[in-house]
């Protein structure tokens, strides 16, 4: 119970704030019941007894804990209360002062144009309220209009401030965000450098590598200790650039990503557990004598067919089934991924980087890729990517 008390509390804190700050005109109107109700009235205008003066009091101030979030709602119905008070000629009493709050609600928090209407709104119930409980002179209309204008230009001057201070926030903000991105673009930049760096020194260690492995090829038969002294610089060349390599991941790496995982990517000895596992029935078919690929076109095969296995997935529709090919020729290796699901006729969504990323995996080695509804229906993805060829040392 407690709980959800505080939780009221917070969600309603401005409006109970807001009826703290009227409980000393509460208590104000409060205490003038019993004068009210042995005088009669207060300027000898139609008494309505101490019900209905408590009545008009809460009709005119209960409102007013709404003013934060509809002042010109909160000011039209104190206005319209004031006015028919007026029509039924009872005399003003205290909270009639809730006017002048809801005028200056209006003036703080709404656009100028209904700041101006409001004004004038209580200007002519001053003028009315002069003319029916006093002998109108130009000194008691002029008394009136200058506290109405002091609330009305303080109401302003708050709205001003409250505009200023949030352009001052919002500035800040914005400073900040770019401060930030600014800091996000050099480290960037200065990763790119070390990056670029890092490839050099790759670079030329594997060339060392290739080097070595040659002249100890050469060297085997004819001279085993330098065959031997060359295959130890390749192991230790090849841990430096293993190292390397291992920086420059780091460095390329996206900011708050985990931890490196050094788990060997999958490739195509585990293309059988993937077409196994890709949620709709799949069959793999393996045509021709396999050709030795290396890991990173092996990755790009297994990541093309788990693409098309989950696009099959997704939008093939009810009791869909897939196809997986690999067909090994000479000089190049033919993926092909067929479903008999719904092609054309699937509902499309939003945009992936689906085939955008099939396609520059494949192009990073050549290749090229195709997706597309089948005539017939279904859908195929054909990618072909060239088998690497070895030279003899």
């Amino acid at each position: 119970m407690l709980g959800r008390m505080m939780v009221w509390c917070s969600r309603h804190r401005d409006r109970l704030l807001d009826g703290l700050r009227m409980a000393p005109l509460w208590a104000f109107c409060l205490f003038l019941v019993v004068p009210y109700g042995n005088s009669g009235s207060f300027a000898g205008g139609l008494y309505i007894g101490a019900g209905g003066y408590l009545a008009l009091c809460a009709v005119l101030l209960v409102p007013l804990l709404w003013r934060r979030d509809r002042p010109l709602t909160v000011f039209t119905i104190v206005a319209l209360a004031s006015f028919a008070q007026w029509l039924m000629e009872i005399g003003p009493m205290p909270a009639n002062i809730a006017v002048l709050v809801a005028l200056y609600s209006v003036a703080f928090r709404c656009a100028f144009a209904w700041a101006v209407a409001a004004g004038l709104v209580v200007e002519l119930g001053v003028f009315l309220a002069m003319v029916h409980w006093n002998d109108p002179t130009f000194s008691l209309f002029f008394s009136g209009s200058i506290l109405v204008v002091t609330v009305w230009l303080t109401g302003l001057y708050g709205s001003t401030r409250r505009r200023y201070l949030e352009s001052l926030e919002e500035r800040a903000e914005r400073a900040e965000r770019e401060r930030d991105q600014q800091a996000r673009l050099a480290a960037t930049a200065e990763r790119t450098r070390i990056a670029r760096e890092l490839h050099d020194v790759v670079a030329h260690n594997v060339s060392v590598m290739v080097v070595q492995a040659d002249g100890a090829g050469y060297a085997i038969d004819t001279d085993p200790d330098e065959a031997r002294l060359a295959v130890r610089n390749i192991s230790k060349t090849g841990r430096e650039a293993l190292a390397e390599m291992r920086r420059l991941v780091g460095v390329l790496r996206e900011e708050g990503a985990d931890e490196m995982d050094y788990t060997p990517q999958p490739g195509l000895g585990q293309l059988e557990e993937l077409v196994g596992k890709a949620g709709v029935p799949a069959l793999l078919r393996v045509g021709g004598p396999p050709g030795e690929l290396p890991e990173g076109q092996q990755l790009a095969v297994y990541r093309i067919v788990q693409e098309a296995l989950t696009n099959a997935l997704k939008h093939g529709g009810p009791g869909v089934q897939a196809l997986v090919e690999l067909q090994y020729g000479p000089r190049e290796l033919v993926v092909r991924v067929t479903d008999n699901g719904r092609g054309a006729a699937a509902p499309r969504g939003p945009a992936g980087h689906g085939l955008v990323g099939m396609r520059e995996r494949v192009g990073m080695y050549g290749g090229a890729v195709s997706a597309a509804p089948k005539a017939g229906g279904g859908f195929e993805v054909l990618a072909r990517l060239p088998i690497p060829t070895v030279r003899a040392a």
